[in-house]
């Protein structure tokens, strides 16, 4: 069976939207693609980041002026992030001060992978892991 490009894009509610772009590019590997700044300062109402490996994030500011969407409680997500390089990619992401929660490890699924903490606590796990 071959797994339709992606559909589904988690959605991310930050403090310090700006920050948090920055540590999941320079920290994890995301690029950024789209970034709607708000009417405040530091303001972020709509950002897109893409995975190099498929798929995707978008976040925004947890508090922002427009729009008519309540933003999720921050650090309330846990996302799972497919990739073919997690060791190289977990020592990227503490080399970049992510929080580790569970170490570099092999599963009895086939899965060699991690978790750790973004620093506003969101959980990402990245892991060989591509699902059904």
């Amino acid at each position: 069976m071959t797994t339709p490009a992606p559909t589904c894009w988690p959605t991310l509610s930050y403090e310090d939207a700006p920050a948090a772009i920055r540590f999941l590019v320079e920290g994890f590997g995301f690029s950024e693609h789209l970034v709607v700044p708000g009417e405040a300062e530091g303001e972020v109402v709509h950002c897109e980041l893409v995975w190099p490996e498929g798929g995707g994030v978008m976040l925004a500011s947890a508090r922002r002026s427009v729009g008519e969407v309540t933003a999720t409680h921050v650090g309330a997500a846990s996302v799972y992030v497919v990739t073919d390089r997690p060791d190289e990619l977990h020592a990227r992401c503490l080399a970049h001060g992510a929080v580790e929660i569970r170490g570099l490890k092999d599963e009895d699924y086939g899965s060699r992978g991690f978790t750790v903490a973004d620093p506003e606590g969101n959980r990402w796990s990245f892991g060989t892991y591509r699902g059904a």
